[in-house]
């Protein structure tokens, strides 16, 4: 690992030594602020600049200010990981045509949901349940651990709670400052075999190193899951979270500017398991999104070699030996 590690270093110090061999031009690509995203944009951010020859900004974001800032300005280009299916705004933005989706980026999909330690479902089996739960909220620490301001989930779980009184049972919402925070807390759980509660999402290293038990809510209910979805859902009506459409989507402008690009993203997708391998070993090693990025470039050229023109290929091969 260590020399994967310094071989990942090397080559991300050398990046800035290249010079663009074709004509792409300048490209905006989000990066959002939890980590498989986080190395979705840095694959595709090398891919880009080292086998086309961009120039490539990465605009620090989440999805629904990301969604609006594209909506209303045409930028950023190009947006990944989108959860298709929490975010009500990206229907209407693909029917306007103002973005067009790219690709399945996560071809197994994401799963989302609310989760209690392993240890905690076989010390307190009736904490797998809602129902458990609420008749002890203090067996799971009194608080429901949630996503950040900004994401998708933010707005989705705070009508989910309000839907299912949790304040009023002695359930207090916990709202984590970044993604960073929220893994934290989980790490911290499993450090001290604490209660923990909470939202979080798979494919992650985290549930990949810390196992977690999804707790039984209820059922997924379309209806209440588009209102849940809006800040303005004036009655909120609980619904379990869908099985995750994860895409990469861009504007329209970005595909008629740069086609061949496109054609490269709209054949970059990882699998769950590539992806949670990846996170895994990014999350030991204390790795850079940049050293994950050429990690999975130097251990899956059977999987990307595909996703490339004949030149970018030629391009990254030699680089990439």
């Amino acid at each position: 690992m260590k020399t994967t590690l310094f071989s990942a270093t090397a080559l991300v110090g050398a990046m800035g030594a290249s010079t663009a061999m074709a004509d792409c031009g300048e490209v905006s690509i989000t990066q959002m602020d939890w980590a498989s995203a986080q190395v979705v944009t840095a694959v595709a951010s090398f891919l880009m600049e080292q086998g086309y020859g961009c120039d490539v900004t990465q605009v620090p974001s989440s999805t629904v200010p990301a969604l609006t800032s594209l909506a209303e300005t045409g930028e950023p280009d190009i947006l990944t990981e989108v959860w298709a299916n929490s975010t009500p705004a990206y229907e209407g933005l693909l029917e306007e045509g103002k973005l067009v989706e790219l690709a399945d980026v996560l071809s197994d999909g994401g799963v989302e949901g609310w989760w209690i330690p392993a240890y905690l479902a076989e010390s307190n089996p009736e904490l797998t349940t809602w129902e458990g739960i609420m008749a002890n909220p203090a067996a799971v620490g009194g608080r429901f651990h949630d996503c950040p301001s900004g994401w998708a989930c933010d707005i989705i779980n705070n009508n989910n709670l309000i839907a299912l009184g949790a304040e009023a049972g002695g359930l207090e919402r916990f709202q984590h400052g970044s993604g960073e925070t929220l893994q934290t807390s989980i790490a911290a759980a499993y450090d001290e075999q604490a209660p923990w509660f909470g939202y979080y999402w798979a494919p992650t290293a985290v549930l990949g190193k810390y196992p977690m038990v999804q707790v039984e809510v209820g059922d997924y209910d379309a209806e209440a899951h588009t209102c849940n979805g809006s800040a303005d859902c004036a009655d909120p009506s609980f619904s379990a979270y869908p099985a995750a459409k994860v895409t990469t989507a861009a504007s329209g402008a970005f595909l008629e500017r740069e086609p061949e690009v496109a054609d490269m993203l709209r054949n970059l997708s990882f699998t769950n398991a590539q992806m949670g391998e990846v996170l895994a070993w990014r999350l030991d090693n204390n790795a850079s999104n940049e050293e994950a990025a050429v990690y999975f470039l130097t251990n899956y050229q059977d999987v990307w070699a595909s996703w490339l023109s004949e030149e970018a290929a030629a391009n990254l091969s030699a680089i990439l030996q």
